[in-house]
Formats: C-alpha cells, structure tokens, sequence
C-alpha cells in the first residue's frame, strides 16, 4: 500500500508542478491557460497562483518519501483538485487550454481517489 500512495503523491506532485512554470512570465501563463495577461493586477494573481502550485507539487512530492505527511499532502491535493473541478463544471464556458487542464485534473481526481484510498486502508490496519 505505501508503494502506491507514494505513488499517487508522486503522479499528484508532478502535476501540480506543471503550472509553475507560469512563475516565470506573463507570456508562460497566457500559454498555459489560453488567456491574455495584459495587465498587471492579473499577471501578480497568476504569478502567485503558479508559486502556490509549486509549493503544493513540492509538498506532494516530498510526503511521497515522508509518510506523516501523507495524509496532509493528500487532503492540501484534494481541496485543489476538487475545487477546481467544481468550479470549473459550476462557471462553464471554458477555452481549449482550460478544458485540457480539467482533464488533466479529472486524471488526478482518480489518482487522488486511489492514493486517499489506500492511505486510509492503511491507517484503519
């Protein structure tokens, strides 16, 4: 079971660190998300967005090899995951590159389903 929570970490930290390339420049996030950040306000709110993505991608990736953060890793994922998801089927009417980034996060809703899954499988033994 350890094996395939670390697992799913792992696969959950690798995709939260994709988007922290936008930390670089404007010009990275318009290219992730399909969106023109032509304005300051909202190029500092995406830029932020991609340190907080880097932060949870690095923290998924560390509790993949330290099991008590585990579960906290798991649960930071998920309101991530789920959030958005959720957001994302509430407000409707997304680009091409946001509906990518839905899939891929649907992809890690099941991972996350799988690694929450085992992780409480092993704490109930």
């Amino acid at each position: 079971m350890s094996i395939l929570i670390a697992a799913a970490l792992l696969a959950l930290g690798l995709i939260h660190l994709l988007p922290a390339i936008g930390l670089l420049s404007a010009a990275r996030v318009a290219g992730l998300y399909g969106i023109a950040v032509d304005e300051p306000n909202l190029e500092l709110l995406m830029r932020h967005r991609a340190v907080l993505f880097a932060w949870l991608g690095g923290f998924c990736v560390a509790a993949a090899f330290q099991p008590r953060w585990q579960g906290a890793a798991l649960l930071a994922a998920g309101i991530s995951v789920l959030s958005f998801l959720v957001l994302a089927w509430s407000i409707g009417g997304l680009n091409a590159a946001l509906l990518r980034v839905v899939r891929v996060d649907a992809v890690a809703a099941v991972l996350l389903a799988i690694g929450a899954g085992a992780w409480l499988w092993q704490a109930s033994r």
